[in-house]
């Protein structure tokens, strides 16, 4: 129980420490989301503004985030007697609604704008606008990546990537417009499609994970490796069943054991406690259940 204690207080520092994470994305989004937009709609580049509109659904998105890793900060109640955890997920789920709906009508507005046939290419200052948005974002990809890493944040990593997806737009975003330069001033037009393309590709990414996590998917390599643990202990002859979900960036493992019948109930017990152990300091599981049978 006391170990139970001191591992959810070192959970709540680490979901603190990864709204960070989420609020320099807002921050950088909100400045990149407005600059783009100005210059876009002066330098009359539709790749740029749709790159702008981009970001501003990234700053909801972001948000979302914060709220989930806020939220998941509280301790259990009797409402959620495991805790909260899973707020992360959902965050990160209703983070990908956001990014599909503005992807979607990015879509719309650069395709009607290819076939109204753009004759006048976008001024340069688009272009160098582009390349340091480009900049700043995989700086702050790198940023949260570390930082999701650390703190085993599935909603952070989520961000993360969707940080490296807009610096990779800004730089297709550059493409087309240098590319409209050289008498080509549909390319702005038609790269502004592909950022849409891109922006639904991130965000069905993220859909999928999220909905992974949520119905308790789980790495089958990862389960194969925890009953290689299990069997690899003193006294365990054998796994009759072993399964595990998350409960945010927290992993809950269920395993039957098998040990020998002559055993007394204290023999048993100290042996699924070893389990218990072994599973939480090998491979950083926040908690075990171990049922444990006659073999």
């Amino acid at each position: 129980m006391w170990r139970n204690r001191i591992v959810n207080q070192e959970k709540y520092d680490q979901l603190k420490l990864g709204e960070r994470g989420a609020l320099i994305s807002i921050i950088a989004y909100i400045l990149l989301s407005i600059i783009k937009f100005l210059i876009g709609t002066t330098a009359e580049s539709e790749a740029l503004r749709a790159d702008g509109l981009n970001n501003a659904t990234d700053i909801v998105a972001s948000v979302a985030v914060l709220i989930g890793l806020r939220y998941s900060r509280k301790p259990a109640d009797q409402d959620h007697p495991y805790g909260h955890w899973k707020a992360e997920s959902v965050a990160s789920l209703l983070a990908s609604f956001i990014m599909m709906v503005v992807g979607i009508q990015v879509l719309y507005n650069a395709i009607q704008s290819v076939f109204d046939g753009k004759t006048q290419a976008p001024d340069l200052i688009s272009a160098w606008t582009g390349i340091g948005a480009a900049i700043v974002m995989y700086l702050v990809y790198r940023y949260n990546k570390k930082l999701a890493q650390k703190i085993n944040s599935q909603s952070l990593m989520a961000t993360a990537k969707d940080n490296l997806s807009d610096a990779w737009v800004s730089i297709g975003t550059v493409i087309g417009i240098l590319g409209a330069q050289f008498y080509l001033p549909w390319l702005d037009p038609l790269t502004a499609v592909i950022v849409g393309l891109l922006i639904c590709k991130t965000a069905w990414g993220i859909f999928i994970e999220a909905s992974h996590y949520l119905t308790d998917g789980f790495d089958e390599e990862l389960i194969e490796s925890y009953e290689k643990t299990v069997l690899d202990l003193p006294g365990v002859k054998g796994v009759k069943d072993i399964r595990a979900r998350n409960y945010g960036n927290n992993t809950v493992v269920d395993v039957v054991i098998l040990v020998r019948s002559t055993l007394d109930i204290k023999q048993a017990h100290d042996i699924s406690s070893e389990v218990e152990e072994e599973l939480m300091n090998k491979h950083e599981v926040y908690d075990v259940h171990v049922h444990v049978e006659p073999n």
